[in-house]
Parts: C-alpha cells; sequence; structure tokens
C-alpha cells in the first residue's frame, strides 16, 4: 500500500517549505524567528518533555510579585516566599517589607504582615513544624562616594572588674591625639573586666578589660573628619571612676563604604496560624547568617554580619525551641557569611566551604568536621580550585544514610571574574576523607541552585559565570545528576536567567519552583542598572510525563524514631523505595535543611511498612515528605509525615 501522509504532516511540510523559503529571502531575522518557533514546538512535544521536562511560569497576581530572596516549604504544603525589603533601599527607607504565602495547589497567594527587615536573614525548619526566621538588615550598604560622614569601628573599653557600663546612643568620642569627635549611633553594653591570677601562685596579675563594639561618626561632613590611625578617646558623660575606666580605641575612621548591618531580631513563623511570632532576640545581631539544627532539636547560629557591618568574630550561639532563648556556645569559629553547614550522622558538623562571601579571604574559608563539644576542627583537603568556593551550592547527596557531599560550581571572593565549572564530591564515612573532581558543568557557574528529587536525582539549575550575572552571562541551562554514575545529563532549559538571590524548592507533588535573581546590570555592555526578577518559574521533571505514579492512600501522621509505620497502596507490588524529604528552606542557593532518608520497607498486598531510623541526627524532629518510587523509577506525591522528638 502506497504511504500517503495525513493531511497535518503535509500541512507542516508545506509551512516548513515556506518559512524556509522567506528565511533565505529575508535574513538572519526571520530564521531567527522561525529558530524560535521551532524551539518552542519541539519543546512541548510530548516526547521531548518526558524525556527532558519542561518549564512554566508560575502565574503571580501583579499584587504579589515581590522580590523574593528566601523561600521555604512548610508542613502545610504552602511555600513562604520573603523579601523583607527585598534589597531596595526605598522599600527599607518606607518599612515596606514583605512576605507572600503560596499555596501549590489551589494557586492562591496571600499576603504575610512582616514585622521586620528579614532581607538577608537566616532561617531553618524547626521540630514543631514551624520555621525560625532570625536576623536581617538595620542598614543597607553605602558605596564610597555615597559616604559623608567619616566613620567605623570604636571599640570601647572597661576596666572596671565590678560593674559593666552601658553608653547610650549619641554618646561621643573625643580623640586624644586628633582631637576630633565621633558619635555613637546605637546603645552600647560593655562587660566589666575580669581579674587575672597566676595559675601557680594564686597572685593577682592584670585586669582584662571587658570589651564592647559600636560605629560611631563624625558629628559633621567632610574628608577633614577622617583619621588615619589609632586613636584613644575620652567619652564623654562620664564621672567619677568611669572617666579613667572607660575609653575608646579606634583604627581608620574614614569615608570608605559603608556594609550592611545586621539586626538581632527573631521570629517564629506559624504555618497553621499563618503569621511571624516574635521570640528572643538573639545576642548577636546577624545579616547574612546560616542556622543549623542540631540533634536535639536546637538551633545554631553562625557568621553575618552585626549591627556595624563587622562580620560577626566568631560568636555563634544556640536557640532552642522549647524556652524560646538564645545562649552563647561560649566558644568561637569565625566562618564567612552564610557557611553551609551541615548536621552529620555522629552530631559533628560538617563545613563544605560554600559561603556567599563578606569576611577576610583567609579566615574560616577551609572545609573540615566540626566538633561543637570540643571546638576541634579537623580540615579537609583535595579540593583543586580552594580559591572559588564562594557562591557555591553544597548538597548532601542521597541517601543521607552515606553522609556524602558535592560541592558545585562557586567563584572567586568578592567581586570576583572567576567562576568554577567543578562539582567536587567527598565522603565523610571515609577514615580520612578528601575532596576529589566529579562530573564537571560545561561552563563556570556561580550561584548554581540545586534540588534533590525523589527520584534521588538532582536538579541543577542557573546560575552565571561572573559576578551577579555581569556582562549577561547568566546561564541559561538545567541538569539531572545522577549520584551512582556521577553523570550530569541536560534538560530542557529554564527561559529566565538566575543569578545573585536566586534559590529553589521542592514540592510536594514532585515539581520544583525557582525564583529570584538580582542582575547587577540588564545589558552585556554592563550599562544599564540591573532589574531584580520576580517571576517564577516551575520545573516539572520527566517523571511526570510518564503514564503513571505510584499513590500512597492513608497511613499514620505521626511516626516515631526507630518505629514503623503502615501506608496502603494499590501500587505495592511495583514500589521499590521509601524515603524520607526534609523540606527546604533556601536563600542565597544555601539549603542546610536538605536531605533524603532512606526508609527499610517491607510491602504486603495492600500496603508498605516503613522504619524509621532512631538516630536523631540522622532524622532530626519534625515534618518530613514521604515519597516511594516505583520500578521505573516515577515517585508518588509527598505525603507529609511527623518526625516527633
Amino acid at each position: 500500500m502506497k504511504y500517503r501522509p495525513s493531511r497535518r504532516t503535509r500541512r507542516l511540510a508545506i509551512s516548513t517549505a515556506v518559512v524556509l523559503a522567506l528565511a533565505g529571502a529575508n535574513g538572519p531575522w526571520l530564521y531567527r524567528f522561525s529558530t524560535e518557533r521551532y524551539h518552542e514546538y519541539k519543546i512541548n512535544q510530548p516526547e521531548y518533555k518526558a524525556a527532558n521536562g519542561h518549564w512554566d511560569f508560575l502565574d503571580v497576581p501583579s499584587e504579589h510579585r515581590i522580590n523574593t530572596i528566601h523561600a521555604a516549604l512548610l508542613h502545610t504544603g504552602k511555600v513562604l516566599l520573603v523579601a523583607g525589603s527585598g534589597n531596595n533601599q526605598k522599600n527599607f527607607d518606607a518599612k515596606s517589607f514583605r512576605s507572600v504565602l503560596w499555596d501549590p495547589k489551589t494557586n492562591v497567594f496571600k499576603d504575610i504582615p512582616t514585622p521586620k527587615d528579614m532581607f538577608c536573614a537566616g532561617h531553618t525548619q524547626l521540630p514543631d513544624g514551624k520555621l525560625l526566621i532570625a536576623g536581617g538588615t538595620k542598614r543597607y550598604e553605602k558605596l564610597q562616594g555615597d559616604v559623608t560622614k567619616a566613620g567605623g569601628l570604636m571599640i570601647v573599653h572597661n576596666e572596671d572588674p565590678d560593674k559593666p557600663i552601658t553608653l547610650p546612643a549619641g554618646t561621643r568620642f573625643t580623640g586624644k591625639e586628633n582631637g576630633k569627635t565621633y558619635v555613637s549611633k546605637d546603645p552600647v553594653l560593655v562587660e566589666k573586666a575580669t581579674k587575672v591570677f597566676d595559675k601557680e601562685t594564686g597572685a593577682f596579675l592584670r585586669n582584662d578589660p571587658g570589651l564592647g563594639r559600636i560605629y560611631v561618626e563624625a558629628q559633621k561632613t567632610g574628608k577633614k573628619y577622617e583619621t588615619g590611625t589609632e586613636d584613644n578617646y575620652r567619652v564623654a558623660g562620664l564621672s567619677g571612676s568611669d572617666t579613667r575606666n572607660v575609653y575608646g580605641i579606634a583604627q581608620k575612621l574614614a569615608l570608605d563604604k559603608k556594609d550592611f548591618q545586621g539586626i538581632k531580631e527573631a521570629f517564629e513563623f506559624d504555618p497553621v496560624a499563618e503569621k511571624y511570632i516574635p521570640v528572643d532576640p538573639m545576642n548577636e545581631a546577624r545579616w547574612y547568617p546560616t542556622l543549623t539544627t542540631l540533634e536535639d532539636g536546637k538551633v545554631l547560629a553562625l557568621s553575618g554580619l552585626d549591627e556595624i557591618g563587622q562580620i560577626v568574630p566568631g560568636k555563634d550561639e544556640i536557640y532552642d525551641p522549647k524556652t524560646k532563648e538564645w545562649e552563647y556556645t561560649g566558644i568561637e569559629r569565625r566562618f564567612p557569611t552564610y557557611p553551609a553547614v551541615f548536621l552529620l550522622n555522629d552530631g559533628k558538623l560538617f563545613y563544605s566551604g560554600s559561603n556567599a562571601g563578606y569576611g577576610p579571604a583567609d579566615v574560616g574559608r577551609d572545609p573540615g568536621i566540626w566538633d561543637l563539644a570540643t571546638n576541634k576542627f579537623k580540615k579537609i583537603p583535595g579540593l583543586s580550585d580552594p580559591d572559588q568556593m564562594e557562591t557555591s551550592a553544597t548538597v548532601r547527596l542521597p541517601p543521607a544514610q552515606d553522609e556524602k557531599f558535592m560541592v558545585i560550581g562557586g567563584g572567586g571572593v568578592g567581586e570576583s571574574e572567576k567562576s568554577s565549572e567543578k562539582s567536587r564530591l567527598v565522603d565523610l564515612q571515609q577514615k580520612n576523607p578528601e575532596f576529589t573532581d566529579g562530573a564537571s558543568l560545561s561552563e563556570g557557574t556561580r550561584y548554581p541552585s540545586a534540588s534533590l528529587l525523589p527520584d534521588d536525582s538532582l536538579l541543577v539549575t542557573g546560575g552565571s559565570n561572573d559576578y551577579r550575572g555581569r556582562s549577561g552571562s547568566d546561564v541559561l541551562q538545567a541538569r539531572l545528576y545522577d549520584a551512582k554514575t556521577d553523570t550530569y545529563k541536560r534538560v530542557a532549559d529554564p527561559a529566565v536567567g538566575r543569578n545573585y538571590h536566586s534559590g529553589s524548592v521542592l514540592l510536594p507533588d514532585g515539581r520544583v519552583m525557582i525564583f529570584g535573581s538580582d542582575s547587577l546590570f540588564s545589558d552585556k555592555a554592563n550599562t544599564r542598572p540591573g532589574v531584580f526578577e520576580q517571576r517564577i518559574e516551575i520545573y516539572t521533571p520527566p517523571y511526570l510525563y510518564r503514564d503513571s505514579r505510584p499513590e500512597l492512600t492513608a497511613g499514620p501522621k505521626k511516626i516515631e524514631r526507630g518505629s514503623t509505620g503502615l501506608f496502603t497502596t494499590q501500587h505495592a507490588s511495583k514500589i521499590t523505595s521509601a524515603k524520607l524529604m526534609r523540606p527546604s528552606a533556601v536563600t542565597h542557593v544555601t539549603d542546610t535543611d536538605q536531605r533524603t532518608i532512606a526508609l527499610e520497607m517491607e510491602k504486603s498486598k495492600d500496603g508498605i511498612t516503613v522504619t524509621v531510623p532512631d538516630n536523631p541526627a540522622l532524622v532530626p524532629a519534625g515534618w518530613y515528605m514521604l515519597f516511594v518510587t516505583d520500578d521505573e523509577g516515577t515517585p508518588s506525591e509527598g505525603m507529609w509525615v511527623e518526625v516527633p522528638e
């Protein structure tokens, strides 16, 4: 029988021939138009989607579009999007702070009253399902040229061993040598001096002064109020012995760039009440901090810029969700801001070297394993490009039991043009772990977003070659990483470039939301200022284009560690694995909450029985999504399960 093409095929052939003919007659414009039309046609074909997945824009009503800096999946299935002032000085000055709650099931958006500027705060999931958010912005940075009053750090000394002293905002400091006067912007508590005794004889040796740090600036504008050398400063308003016991010391007070300043405020976001609840403020102000959950459910706050724009000098502190209070750890360890610090199976902590910048290039950059109880830190060697870990992403590969981590991309310190295409791997269960290079990305990538998927693959997308997407350097690519074979597979490309202030979140239905991007410039010539990317994209992975997926129909809402749970399903015979996935809380491509915990599983005719590991460091208390996968690797929707304390 002679083959006759269908009417649709004949139409497509004719239209293609016409387009090609017109392209030849009309040159590059029509060729580009026809190429774009063909690309749009191609990526929407069922076969392409089944192999590569598909990207769609989320339909966000205009009144709910914000500069999303932070995002967290809540156990209600909703996603909290947080902008604060959204890296917008006008919003900050107007005290316009924004948060929006999105329900992926109904696509309903809701504005959430936001009490403080949570721009560049830290956050993590708490055992009861609330989200802890701490820190944020007290003052925006001022670039050199915009600073009109000389200022900087004043270290206030108190040599009185009997009492601390509080200096109010507006306290004046006058240099003994330079005679110049500077004024404090905030109150400062200066602890009493510490008496030091000889360990052998017990004889008194000296008083070590208590110290307080405060930002001061000149009373008047102008370069003549700058200083270039260290000086001692008399403190106005003191009387009696305080006049000799209390004094200031400052180095350079100048018109240099002034960094962002942090706040101490902390809040718990209640997913049920859908509101922020204030809790005890931190002891240290923090901007760009990391919050890491510990095995007992408490939360460790690390790093950040303080209330005077200086890197917090290693004063880590712990939040207790039961008392709602913070306490210093009593030890000090310095990290750059947003350090990627993860809880390990033995309760120790792993610092991968990933960070978001701010801080000396030679302090706290080495990756290693940290014992919080002893403050011992064991460095991990093997990084082939240790100078390009800033703005990289770190992921704990599945299953979490294996303690294998991957560090993806990154770049040089600060506004460096350097970027890395490498993926570095480390197995922390080896006796002497070392980093090795794994599969590479196709090009250097700062700010890559990385989300664990329920089929145990990893979606890596976005980023840019250069600092904050300079010179039009966004990477419009997405890849799925297979940890078993250490290979990347190129999949459907996103439509929007993502760099600074971006991130991605796995949704309970198996899709991935990616948000944000804050380019310095909007053109390749770097002449037009960038505009914050408010559009949100949703990636639907290839596994959601298969004919069917397993389904869990019922099961317990709560399972104790070390206990089992029976979940009913009509697909028990085809189910091959089960896992708990901790919901994300991500900012600046840093997400220390992500982890996939493999579960032991037994199958019966009408269901599966899973066992939750009994290790609290492996399975911190809280809410998880339970996913099962079938013999084709297709995951179910996530079912919410609480692991109580």
